[in-house]
């Protein structure tokens, strides 16, 4: 059987599900709808059921942890089905947060809220932060845990001071997900040479 091919998207509010959903149309994608909530409402074993009834690849699925700092059901369900032996995790979107005591997570790059690709980590509002390859937010902790093809961050979806607005065509997101797909693409050429 076929993995199913997954981004995974670490953000589930009502706005970042619309986002998702419209994105999804864009890349010829599908989006787990069901798959939003603060927290994330089902767990991995049915995300993992949801994902292989889906009719096309890429699945997008969202994640959220409500802002809570510790480990939730959001990365629980990340962590299983990064595990799952039908599917593969094509990367992540870190989603940045004001979320107190967490680790983050490190990152390959960032898309700021201007749409460019940036060596650093970035804040909620998707402004570039000096320091280490990181972003911090509620449900990004698992993906340093986890072995994940690129992570890419971004501040927060659909937001970022309305730079990343639907009424944009979310501009932001839409790169970062663009982005893993071009890497996903080039990953593969590269295994096939």
């Amino acid at each position: 059987m076929k993995k199913r091919k997954v981004i995974v998207i670490t953000d589930g509010d009502d706005v970042a599900r619309q986002v998702i959903e419209e994105v999804a149309k864009i890349i010829g994608g599908r989006c787990i709808s069901r798959s939003a909530g603060n927290p994330t409402p089902y767990n991995g074993n049915e995300l993992v059921e949801m994902i292989k009834s889906t009719p096309n690849d890429p699945v997008l699925v969202m994640f959220d942890d409500n802002g809570r700092g510790y480990k939730g059901e959001g990365e629980r369900a990340i962590e299983f089905i990064t595990k799952h032996p039908d599917i593969e995790v094509l990367g992540a979107i870190a989603v940045a947060s004001n979320t107190k005591f967490v680790e983050g997570t490190t990152i390959d790059f960032s898309i700021d809220r201007n749409g460019k690709r940036v060596e650093s980590g970035v804040n909620k509002d998707g402004d570039p932060v000096g320091g280490p390859l990181r972003v911090y937010g509620d449900t990004v902790d698992i993906l340093d845990k986890l072995d994940m093809p690129v992570i890419v961050g971004i501040g927060d979806i659909g937001k970022m001071r309305g730079r990343d607005h639907i009424k944009h065509g979310s501009p932001i997101t839409l790169k970062a997900i663009q982005t893993i797909l071009e890497w996903s693409e080039q990953h593969e050429e590269k295994h096939e040479t």
